[in-house]
């Protein structure tokens, strides 16, 4: 179920940003919420809440992509996500030189 909200999140972005750079954004900013969410509960350490999270949460992107693939399909997801990764920095870079 996750991965479906996920891709239609990601459907969604793509139709109405129309650019491959928001696309990027949008995917680096869903992982590092669902880090920082996994990462509150694990901190917090009260029980119900780190339950909570720890069930209906997902810990990042890759969790939910090796939830719903295996084997080549996972890899080749995973170099994705790793390839959408290294363009976030590029932009990041792309940034950061722009305003010197």
């Amino acid at each position: 179920m996750d991965l479906v909200i996920l891709i239609l999140i990601l459907t969604i972005v793509v139709v109405i940003f129309k650019k491959f750079s928001s696309f990027v954004y949008f995917m680096v900013i869903i992982d590092l919420f669902l880090r920082i969410i996994t990462q509150i509960g694990v901190s917090l350490g009260i029980y119900e809440i780190n339950h909570f999270i720890s069930t209906y949460i997902p810990a990042s992107i890759p969790v939910i992509l090796s939830k719903y693939a295996a084997d080549i399909f996972l890899t080749v997801l995973m170099w994705g996500y790793l390839a959408i990764y290294v363009i976030f920095e590029v932009y990041i870079v792309q940034s950061f030189i722009k305003k010197k």
